[in-house]
């Protein structure tokens, strides 16, 4: 705390201790709280909830027993993901990335709903809040609502239930896509060449969100890759669900915008080998940043499998960890290989070489794209490599981030709902990979 630039000495007040001679077979319980408790009730309550919780004594269940951790009810009733362990709140955008993850895997879709059917009504302007809700919220979020449409994506993969999403969900997704193509809040909106431009100065509106005295440690105005990437799946996938509706008005406003898109995306990004991370309409910045992985993995993807292959090899061999993606290429001069020191250095590394975990499923699925059956014992690897770290940082779960430089020493939250949930996937795709899913006529 010292070193962070925060108060690092206090008073404990102790009042007194238990001393206890046990022997084996003996048992006894200690409880703690604000009001008096009868103690022939105690063995009978801790069993009850002893009973709901997962034995940890594999991988698997550790992280089972974390991604419910994240699932909890606010004070007005609603059903929320809490982003990260201590400090995290309701982040929408951690929400709609973690959701498959921490419930679909599970078949809990029935509280997978109720997440979504919760935040619909903050919906302004076709954007979800950053974070906050109702009048506390606060909408500087250029991607948290195109990652709500990949959440119910993927969760029609899973089901083959398209009909009954487009009955449900069409007004907000309608609503999504609309308000990107003619403009919304932030400055953000589709131009002529039918690319999504959004930022204002002074404002991060991607999950690269640190800033520093008002100034964006990583500026991404423009066009970003994985804006872009997530804009062109919405409306195929869109698209996908009026046809299966035979929804002809939606079909015929919207269908012969994925073609345009995909010619000026590449055009914009592609330089033979990599894909751009940020453009304008003067520059480009070919930083060799983990981003572009998302525009590889996406269900409908604007990259040719020759395209995909070059993608997932410069990340490969420049960004992946054993504890995830970095952020940025070592190679570059502004990369930071360790998270630490006050909270202006560490924002200046957050998004400049530090490690994040939640990439890592995109990674794996551009990777099963190109590797088919003969990469899964490859993805395995890396999920099982992950193991040691529930003896790590938080116990039973895996952290936020981790540095970018050997050994990637845990950082940030022990405990990041998107970290599990890329995790659980990457288990559930290996697992299931090449078994038929479920599909609805």
């Amino acid at each position: 705390e010292k070193e962070r630039g925060y108060d690092f000495e206090e008073d404990l007040f102790v009042p007194g201790f238990f001393d206890l001679e046990i022997k084996q077979g003996d048992e006894f319980i200690l409880t703690a709280g604000t009001s008096e408790i009868n103690p022939v009730t105690m063995k009978r309550l801790f069993q009850k909830e002893s009973d709901t919780r997962l034995v940890r004594s594999t991988f698997k269940n550790c992280l089972l027993h974390a991604a419910r951790q994240f699932v909890f009810e606010d004070e007005t009733g609603k059903t929320s993901i809490k982003a990260g362990m201590h400090w995290f709140g309701q982040w929408s955008r951690d929400t709609f990335i973690s959701l498959p993850g921490l419930l679909l895997t599970q078949n809990d879709d029935t509280t997978f709903f109720k997440v979504i059917d919760d935040y619909l009504p903050d919906l302004h302007r076709g954007l979800f809040p950053n974070l906050g809700r109702g009048q506390f919220a606060s909408y500087n979020s250029v991607d948290a609502s195109l990652w709500f449409i990949w959440t119910l994506q993927q969760y029609v993969l899973r089901s083959g239930n398209g009909r009954e999403i487009w009955s449900k969900y069409k007004r907000p997704v309608m609503e999504v896509l609309e308000s990107y193509r003619y403009g919304t809040l932030n400055n953000t909106g589709m131009k002529p060449n039918h690319l999504i431009w959004a930022g204002e100065t002074g404002k991060a509106l991607t999950w690269m969100d640190a800033v520093v005295s008002g100034v964006a440690v990583t500026p991404r105005i423009g066009y970003c890759v994985e804006i872009n990437a997530l804009w062109y799946n919405a409306i195929c996938f869109m698209l996908e669900l009026a046809e299966q509706s035979k929804d002809d008005e939606v079909i015929d406003q919207w269908k012969h915008l994925p073609e345009q898109i995909k010619l000026n995306f590449l055009s914009v990004f592609w330089d033979g080998r990599k894909l751009a991370d940020v453009a304008t309409d003067e520059t480009k910045d070919f930083s060799v940043r983990s981003n572009q992985i998302i525009a590889a993995s996406m269900p409908h993807s604007m990259l040719e499998e020759s395209m995909i292959f070059e993608v997932v090899e410069v990340v490969k061999n420049e960004l992946l960890t054993p504890r995830g993606l970095r952020t940025l290429s070592p190679k570059n001069p502004d990369y930071k290989g360790k998270y630490e020191g006050d909270q202006e250095q560490r924002d200046k590394a957050y998004h400049q070489g530090t490690v994040w975990v939640w990439q890592l499923e995109h990674f794996a699925t551009a990777y099963l794209k190109l590797f088919g059956a003969s990469g899964v014992d490859y993805i395995k690897e890396i999920y099982h490599g992950f193991e040691p770290c529930v003896l790590d940082h938080g116990i039973s779960t895996v952290s936020e981030i981790f540095d970018g430089d050997p050994p990637h020493a845990a950082r940030g939250a022990i405990s990041q709902a998107w970290s599990v949930s890329a995790l659980l996937r990457m288990e559930d795709m290996t697992t299931n990979f090449g078994k038929k899913k479920k599909v609805k006529k």
